[in-house]
């Protein structure tokens, strides 16, 4: 398995509609979870965590053309990633 955490910085004003953006992706072939949050201490931010069977199932669906949409729509909303962290998921509830 795969997994990412990642931080982004949001547009002042734009952490909801990037969170819709980002929630509403939809089928991902190979993501096991696909969670976005806000964060309770910074109003400009979000937190994604990923869960993929692999990293390759990860790269192809950055090339889904809903996928490549979304990231489009949200662009202009992004002032940066903060954190970013590949994992090695090993187990923990929802994890098959």
């Amino acid at each position: 398995m795969y997994g990412l955490i990642g931080q982004i910085t949001v547009v002042a004003g734009g952490r909801d509609e990037l969170a819709t953006i980002l929630a509403a992706i939809g089928d991902m072939p190979g993501c096991l979870s696909y969670v976005v949050a806000k964060d309770s201490d910074d109003p400009d931010s979000l937190w994604v965590t990923e869960l993929w069977e692999s990293k390759q199932a990860h790269a192809d669906s950055l090339e889904l053309p809903h996928v490549q949409t979304a990231i489009g729509r949200a662009r202009p909303l992004i002032v940066g990633f903060e954190t970013r962290v590949q994992t090695e998921p090993i187990g923990g509830i929802g994890i098959g």
